[in-house]
């Protein structure tokens, strides 16, 4: 059973969809996705100066850097310290990523991984996977 919704910012937190919503699509998928009681994590490859944004505030329960911790995607550690941190087993973990090198890194570390080419896909896939809508 799926327990944690793990996300890359730059491409996919980021992207702002296909149908002019009024926040990035996967930002409202993790806001339901915590409403729904599923744990969630940022993971990025940002140098450790970077700071997530005030938006994710009270959003996530993890936000593993790169720069911070001196592991970067797609290493299969980089994976396991971020299930570690949110207290869950890899393979409760889906991990969502733009870069398809990223998404094989976590199916490595025993995550399941979303390749993320669209939100609207992106979202479709997570609901089937997550059991729970992550749309408005």
């Amino acid at each position: 059973m799926l327990k944690a919704l793990v996300l890359d910012y730059g491409g996919v937190l980021t992207d702002p969809g296909e149908d002019n919503p009024a926040e990035p699509p996967l930002l409202t998928a993790l806001r339901k996705a915590r409403q729904g009681g599923l744990k969630t994590a940022l993971l990025s490859n940002a140098d450790g100066w970077w700071q997530p944004p005030a938006v994710l505030s009270g959003l996530l329960d993890v936000a593993v850097i790169s720069g911070e911790v001196g592991l970067a995607k797609p290493d299969t550690d980089i994976y396991l310290l971020t299930a570690t941190k949110l207290g869950v087993e890899p393979g409760e973990c889906v991990f969502v990523d733009d870069l398809a090198v990223n998404v094989h890194g976590a199916a490595e570390a025993g995550m399941v991984g979303v390749h993320h080419r669209s939100t609207r896909s992106t979202l479709e896939e997570l609901e089937i996977l997550l059991a729970i809508a992550l749309r408005d």
